[in-house]
């Protein structure tokens, strides 16, 4: 496949959620990486507007493959995204170049470190902490920060050499009690840094220690009637709280975590990797693989947790994953199956990515082979329903009457799992009195089979019957009586809870709703209701005109049909005057259905 075709077929399969997309060149390298509130619609645009920017134009066409993350809203991508920029550096991505576009906290590498947002990274050995999306959420980290701690504000050059020359005076901070003042050697280097490596704590995740904090001081502002104080630092606590119950892209509480997911179909395994530093997404990575067994979905799990290992020389420590995979202790790590909770949620973003990787791999084979999604739906449901050969021929029944009045039933043919609306069949029912749907099941499926056998045409893999134990029997004495029992598939779907029945089997299987299989069984049954239904309503309207017009004496066909074109009905017929018949029929046929009417 050509780079053009694969692109567009990564297209066509892009979810429309907020997300992280990554463009990859030739070499598989990243080479752009960018945030949406719809993946598809924003991909998409890449491909088909005419850019005017000339390094917009040269990325299109650098292009050869596309990955992408979901997330769970617009601020989770912009955190991913900065976290992805940093980690990979992508050559188009121009907020690489001077990291203005969120702030940071920097804590400064000398004597007596400094605290303060920036947008500017210097690499001077300064410890970095971010980036934040929200200023204020920063303002407040550090305000609280300062009430914590007494930390200098000044941009001295605090060196033991400078300080024992006693160059320097201690400032309005230290007399407001905000700095013990190091200046002038009143507080110690040692526990000044011992501040700063509690407040580096907090800034990698722990702000349970600040929120704390911020309680005690309100509880105590509001014991001393200080309302208006109790309500400013209520509002921080608030917005501390926010922070700290957050994204799953920054989860305070995780501070180094590897979470794995697994999806398995028929022939392929999914396992989809994210590696979590500082409660920040740093790495995502989903890979398949082709079965060549029945493999499992722990083996496969096992398979991709060796495959990270490998790749990128990964010691664990714990893994979080949906299930443990087969042989757990050989891999040297602490599995976690977490039930709620910010990992909770971190195993469901990953559980979200496979199934859309999986999901999004298997609608571009569809789109290249048509007939694998067919081959896929079939050779589940011979798995479901433990036939002998891949139904590609299924037939199903249905009967309609009205009071017993009417009787009529319907067979719809399905080729490929799809209709053959050639193949379908009304039945009128010949030999069966009353309402007696058993009987009537009986009938319409000899009559069906013995037809086909006779005219040697081709015979379903598997027949369907509306209906629950009684009309599958009846199904079953039809095919019985003519020699093919045994070599059809029988079953009866029941409308109360969609149960399968088979027949000499009183136990109904009962699938998943959500499968396949049991779609393709309902899509069947309601086309043959739907089908039955149309034959029966015809039959009950056309009995309806035969009663009134057909025995009228001298009235035949032609003039039957001309009446129904004009009048609509037959009711229309009754009210209509003497003159409006005798001007469309003539005086001697106007007074013959008056009188037959009447």
């Amino acid at each position: 496949m050509d780079t053009n075709s694969h692109i567009k077929t990564i297209l066509s399969g892009l979810p429309e959620k907020p997300g992280i997309y990554q463009f990859l060149d030739t070499n598989n390298t990243i080479i752009y990486v960018g945030k949406a509130k719809s993946l598809k619609k924003r991909v998409s645009s890449y491909f088909n507007k005419q850019h005017e920017y000339r390094k917009t134009r040269v990325l299109v066409k650098k292009i050869a493959d596309i990955d992408y993350i979901i997330v769970e809203n617009e601020n989770d991508a912009l955190l991913l995204e900065n976290s992805l920029i940093k980690k990979h550096k992508p050559r188009y991505n121009v907020m690489l170049k001077d990291d203005k576009t969120y702030p940071s906290i920097c804590i400064t590498n000398e004597h007596f470190p400094r605290i303060f947002k920036t947008r500017k990274i210097i690499r001077n050995g300064s410890q970095y902490f971010g980036p934040y999306s929200s200023v204020i959420t920063i303002h407040i980290l550090l305000d609280l920060i300062k009430q914590l701690y007494p930390i200098r504000t000044c941009k001295l050059d605090l060196s033991p050499e400078k300080i024992q020359q006693r160059k320097y005076k201690v400032c309005l901070q230290y007399h407001i009690k905000k700095c013990l003042g190091p200046c002038e050697s009143f507080q110690k280097e040692e526990d000044y840094n011992r501040d700063i490596s509690n407040i580096k704590e907090i800034l990698k995740g722990n702000s349970q220690k600040i929120s704390q904090y911020l309680f005690k001081e309100m509880e105590e502002a509001a014991s001393k009637l200080k309302f208006e104080e109790a309500q400013f630092i209520k509002e921080k606590y608030e917005i501390i709280e926010q922070y700290r119950s957050k994204s799953v892209i920054v989860s305070p509480t995780i501070i180094n975590a590897d979470i794995f997911s697994c999806e398995v179909t028929e022939q392929s395994g999914y396992v989809n990797y994210l590696h979590v530093v500082n409660g920040t997404i740093v790495q995502a990575h989903t890979f398949e693989y082709k079965k060549k067994l029945d493999e499992n979905k722990e083996e496969i799990l096992g398979f991709g947790i060796a495959e990270i290992q490998e790749k990128f020389e990964r010691k664990f420590g714990e893994i979080i994953v949906p299930f443990l995979p087969e042989d757990p202790e050989l891999y040297h790590a602490t599995f976690v199956i977490p039930q709620k909770g910010d990992k909770k949620k971190l195993l469901d973003l990953s559980i979200q990515n496979v199934k859309q990787y999986k999901f999004d791999i298997l609608k571009q084979q569809e789109k290249l082979n048509p007939e694998q999604r067919t081959i896929r739906i079939l050779t589940t449901l011979q798995k479901d329903l433990h036939l002998k050969e891949l139904p590609w021929h299924i037939e199903c029944f249905d009967n309609s009457n009205t009071q017993g009045t009417n009787p009529v039933a319907a067979c719809v043919v399905f080729k490929k799992a799809k209709p053959a609306k050639k193949d379908y069949r009304h039945f009128n029912i010949k030999t069966v009195e009353g309402p007696n749907d058993f009987a009537s099941m009986k009938e319409v499926v000899f009559r069906r089979y013995k037809r086909l056998s006779d005219e040697k045409q081709d015979l379903p893999q598997l027949i369907i019957v509306d209906g629950g134990k009684g009309q599958l029997s009846s199904a079953k004495e039809a095919i019985s009586d003519l020699g093919l029992y045994g070599k059809i598939g029988l079953i009866g779907i029941a409308k109360r809870l969609e149960e399968i029945y088979f027949p000499e089997d009183s136990i109904p299987l009962y699938l998943d709703k959500n499968s396949e299989s049991l779609k393709l069984i309902q899509n069947m049954r309601d086309e043959a209701h739907r089908f039955g239904i149309t034959h029966h309503r015809n039959q009950r309207t056309k009995k309806q005109v035969e009663s009134e017009l057909d025995h009228i004496t001298g009235v035949g066909q032609k003039t039957k049909e001309a009446l129904l074109k004009y009048f609509k009905s037959v009711k229309r017929i009754k009210e209509a005057s003497k003159e409006e018949l005798i001007d469309l029929l003539g005086k001697s046929k106007a007074e013959k259905i008056i009188d037959g009417l009447q």
